[in-house]
Formats: structure tokens, C-alpha cells, sequence
């Protein structure tokens, strides 16, 4: 059984981190890269926001035992697979995943280039997870 609040309470920090990273984007570049609080803040907030979506699928794909969830990728491909979410926005979720895994475990190489570039241009991907999962409430 899907619990509502389970949802509820990732989807309001998942709101609490686009209103954050929505605040961070309207940095151009040059003033992105010189401030490592916008770069840093960037970083954690879009990583936050990645382990909202994936809890959030995670949570559904047990509640209504779709499958059997052994990798991050797992999450989207399941619900892809069941037509939870399309094709179009389960390879942009990989993606994400992906790009968490980098922030996470490449600490020590981050490409701020690529975080800026997500955070331009991803927002909208993990809006659209929202939309996906507040259907279940």
C-alpha cells in the first residue's frame, strides 16, 4: 500500500530544493563559477533532489510490488516499464542518476561545467517527477 505521507513529506523537500536550486540558477556562469557557495550549493541541492525522486520511486515500486529494485537505474526502468513515466523522461531520470553518482562518488573531479548545465537544464525533468508522483497522493 502507498503511504501518502511517505510521498507527501518528499515531495515538499523536493519543493524546498528546486525553490533553492530555482534561486541559484539565475547566476550566469561567470558569477556560478567564482562563488563556491552557488557551485557547492548547486551541487548538494540537485544531488538532494535526485535522492527525493528515487526514494519517491522506490517507495511506489515497493508499495504496489512492481519489481525488484537492486540499482538506482532499477527505479526509473520499472516505472517506465509499467508506464508510470514515458520513455522521453525515464532516460533523462538514468541520466540524473548518473550525474548523482558523479556528485557522490567524484567528488574529487566534479566538472562545474556539467553542474552548471544541469542546473539549467534539468529542473524541469524533476518537476515533471513531481507532477508523476504527486498523482499518487
Amino acid at each position: 500500500m502507498i503511504r501518502a505521507e511517505v510521498i507527501r513529506r518528499r515531495l515538499n523537500k523536493l519543493d524546498e530544493y528546486l525553490s533553492i536550486l530555482r534561486s541559484i540558477q539565475r547566476y550566469q556562469w561567470d558569477e556560478f563559477i567564482q562563488d563556491p557557495e552557488h557551485y557547492g550549493s548547486a551541487e548538494r541541492f540537485l544531488q538532494l533532489a535526485i535522492e527525493a525522486v528515487n526514494d519517491i520511486g522506490s517507495h511506489i515500486i515497493a508499495a504496489l510490488d512492481l519489481g525488484t529494485v537492486n540499482w538506482y537505474s532499477d527505479i526509473p526502468a520499472i516505472l517506465g516499464e509499467k508506464g508510470y513515466v514515458s520513455p522521453a523522461l525515464q532516460e533523462r531520470w538514468i541520466r540524473m542518476i548518473g550525474f548523482r553518482n558523479a556528485l557522490v562518488h567524484d567528488y574529487l573531479d566534479i566538472d562545474r561545467r556539467i553542474v552548471y548545465e544541469a542546473l539549467q537544464g534539468s529542473l524541469e525533468d524533476l518537476e515533471a517527477l513531481r507532477e508523476v508522483f504527486a498523482r499518487f497522493l
